[in-house]
């Protein structure tokens, strides 16, 4: 059963405020939030809607009195089968066009995007052909970025869609023979202005190729404003239905509709779907068997329009709040706020240090939004090398002395591995062993220790060398036993290690010549 809500009367009954504020906190807690609207958010802009008494409608049957064109013909598929209707359309198509380019986005799409901000929205889906959500900064489905380029035809790349347009765009035009998209200019509008509407250029120079060729010509389409109008198919169905799904999948908590009659078809059908999976949400069982309990805020469909919804849709929308949706968005942002004032806190990071009185500055930034990097700190005044206690000189904190280590993990190593500060108690010990027996040597008898033996040069001191002769080892006579050993049976023995020869120096004095 749909609760009706007067948000005018916020200050007079209790009972409105407090299901006003539950709305408000079930937006602030929700994190997949789908919004559908209208054209109703963009009244407030000074672009008229199509179908309130002081509407679109009613401004071209004054403006066009021997016309007779219901409202809804005047956006159908079939007033191309009419050269007069045609005309109609493309003279009220740039009139709408040059209010909608004087236009400003209302608080609305800047609570859209808002949502977008805190990473609450799913997407958002509209009627509206006018494009202000593309300006706050909510790219839309028929934005040239949003879709692939190549030689086949253009695909929508969901991940880039942040507004899907299910009726188009007025800033673009299409060729009605080979479908090609291209900006909405002035040289277009002032044809359309006229009652015309310009020839395709891809058509043009494709049919001039092929006179040039001496081939025959080519068809010309002409351009149109790339919207979609009714029983019309869309040029993006598939696609669209594509990131339907997707969202759909994601199973978004949340439905919020504003500013639209509900009156399309391909609509409906629409926000039944995502109000379905809304509803769904938090219940099912837990994997133990026990039924989920669906916390209060979770599963709303709110509506927000100035007249009520049909009967058909009070099993499917919880909340109409009646009244302007700029005031409504308005009053929740306030409540938000109020409730939960740590979503709208501003992030401060490290901007510079100041010496002179000792404190940090620090600057405002936007809160840290998900994807980017942390901020990369000073690693040059943060990881300071440890002081040297056995150096004279104390670091300086300079920006040419500091030095970053490898790894905080490895000790750091002395010049000389063999050090007598920090080695070990023994390895101390035995470096001052070997010290004190160097120190007993005498050094003038040790001399050279060895020497070649063919070098009979004279040493730095004017000694000579005195080389002894080499006394050749024995030769061993082998005896012949008796008895013969075979070969096969004769045990082996070990190899004696042949002698060396030794080699003897003999110091003496140079003898003086007299």
């Amino acid at each position: 059963m749909t609760i009706s809500l007067q948000l005018d009367a916020v200050s007079g009954e209790s009972s409105t405020r407090r299901a006003l504020t539950d709305i408000s906190l079930a937006v602030a807690k929700s994190k997949k939030i789908v919004v559908v609207t209208g054209a109703g958010i963009s009244c407030s802009c000074g672009i008229p809607d199509f179908r309130s008494s002081d509407g679109l409608y009613s401004l071209v049957k004054e403006r066009y009195p021997d016309i007779v064109l219901k409202g809804r013909d005047l956006f159908d598929a079939s007033l191309f089968r009419d050269s007069a209707s045609t005309s109609v359309f493309y003279t009220f198509i740039s009139q709408l066009k040059r209010s909608i380019d004087a236009a400003t986005p209302a608080p609305t799409h800047q609570f859209i995007q808002t949502l977008d901000t805190k990473h609450k929205l799913v997407r958002s889906y509209t009627q509206n052909i006018d494009g202000l959500e593309e300006r706050i900064g909510l790219r839309g489905s028929s934005s040239q970025q949003a879709k692939t380029s190549g030689k086949k035809k253009p695909k929508l790349k969901s991940k880039e869609v942040r507004n899907v347009q299910l009726h188009g765009d007025i800033h673009r035009v299409r060729c009605t023979f080979c479908s090609t998209e291209m900006p909405c200019t002035e040289e277009h509008l002032h044809a359309f202005e006229n009652g015309k509407a310009p020839n395709c250029p891809e058509c043009t120079s494709r049919s001039e190729a092929r006179v040039a060729r001496s081939a025959r010509a080519l068809k010309i389409g002409t351009l149109r404003p790339a919207i979609v109008l009714y029983d019309e198919p869309h040029p993006l169905g598939d696609d669209i239905g594509t990131i339907q799904t997707m969202d759909i999948a994601r199973k978004p908590d949340m439905l919020i509709i504003m500013g639209t009659s509900l009156k399309v078809h391909g609509l409906k059908k629409l926000v039944k779907d995502f109000a379905k999976v809304v509803h769904a949400t938090g219940t099912g069982t837990t994997p133990s068997g026990t039924p989920k309990v669906q916390k209060s805020w979770q599963g709303k469909v709110v509506f927000v329009n100035k007249t009520p919804p049909g009967s058909e849709w009070s099993d499917i929308i919880d909340y109409h709040v009646a009244g302007e949706t700029d005031a409504w968005v308005d009053k929740v942002l306030e409540d938000w706020k109020k409730m939960r004032p740590s979503d709208w806190e501003i992030q401060q990071t490290l901007d510079h240090t100041d010496e002179s009185n000792g404190f940090k500055v620090v600057k405002e930034t936007a809160t840290k939004t998900k994807g980017k990097a942390a901020p990369k700190r000073n690693m040059n005044i943060e990881n300071m090398p440890p002081e040297d206690p056995f150096s004279s000189q104390p670091t300086s904190p300079s920006k040419s002395s500091v030095s970053v280590p490898s790894s905080p993990s490895k000790r750091r190593q002395s010049a000389s591995h063999y050090s007598d500060v920090e080695s070990s108690p023994r390895k101390r010990r035995d470096i001052a062993k070997i010290a004190d027996g160097m120190d007993r040597l005498d050094m003038s008898e040790r001399c050279i220790l060895f020497a070649d033996a063919t070098n009979a040069a004279k040493n730095a001191g004017g000694e000579d060398l005195v080389m002894g002769e080499l006394q050749p080892p024995k030769a061993k006579v082998r005896r012949a036993s008796a008895s013969v050993i075979p070969k096969e049976c004769k045990p082996r023995t070990r190899n004696v290690a042949k002698s060396r020869v030794k080699v003897w120096v003999e110091i003496g004095k140079k003898p003086s010549i007299s």
